[in-house]
C-alpha cells in the first residue's frame, strides 16, 4: 500500500481580482493554523511531502503547515482551480509514492480530483468546505484505485 494522499482546499479566502493574487482572510489564516497544528500532530506525517498552488491563498495555506511540520513546500502549477482532475493523476503516477503526500489547492478541482481517484470520475466528486482535507488510501495513486479513508474539516478538530 501506498502511503497517504491528502488532498486540501485552500483555506477561507476574500474576494477579489485577479484570482490568483487572493490572499486568505483572518478566518482562513484561524482554519489554516488548526489544521497545521493537527497535522503537526501526527506521528504517521512525519516524512511528508507538501506541493501546492501556485495561487496566493494556497501558498497561504500551504505555508503555515510547512512550518508546523518542519518540511519543504513546493509548488505546482497544475493545481489550480481550473486544472483538469486527469493531468494531476498522471501527474501523481509519476510520483514516488512511498512517503505521505499532501495537495493543497481548490474547488473545483479538489472535489473533481477527489472523485476520480475514488470513484474513477471526476463528476463524483466531493464537495470541501475551506480548509478540508481528504485522506486517501489505496495501493496506486490512479482513476478508482483509491478509498476515502477519512475527511476531516476545521471545525472538526479542538481550537488552539
Amino acid at each position: 500500500m501506498s502511503d497517504p494522499l491528502l488532498i486540501m482546499r485552500h483555506g477561507e479566502a476574500a474576494p477579489g481580482h485577479p484570482d490568483i493574487s487572493r490572499e486568505l482572510t483572518a478566518r482562513g489564516h484561524a482554519e489554516v493554523a488548526r489544521v497545521a497544528s493537527w497535522l503537526a500532530q501526527r506521528d504517521d506525517l512525519a516524512r511528508l511531502r507538501l506541493v501546492a498552488s501556485p495561487f496566493v491563498r494556497a501558498q497561504q495555506t500551504a505555508a503555515p503547515i510547512a512550518a508546523a511540520l518542519g518540511i519543504a513546500l513546493e509548488t505546482q502549477p497544475m493545481l489550480t482551480p481550473d486544472d483538469a482532475p486527469a493531468a494531476v493523476v498522471d501527474w501523481l503516477l509519476t510520483e514516488p509514492d512511498d512517503r505521505p503526500l499532501l495537495l493543497v489547492s481548490h474547488m473545483p478541482l479538489v472535489g473533481a480530483l477527489t472523485g476520480l481517484l475514488v470513484e474513477g470520475r471526476a463528476d463524483r466528486g466531493v464537495g470541501f468546505a475551506t480548509a478540508t482535507v481528504a485522506e486517501l488510501a489505496g495501493d496506486v495513486r490512479a482513476a478508482g484505485c483509491l478509498r476515502l479513508a477519512r475527511f476531516t474539516s476545521p471545525a472538526d478538530l479542538a481550537r488552539p
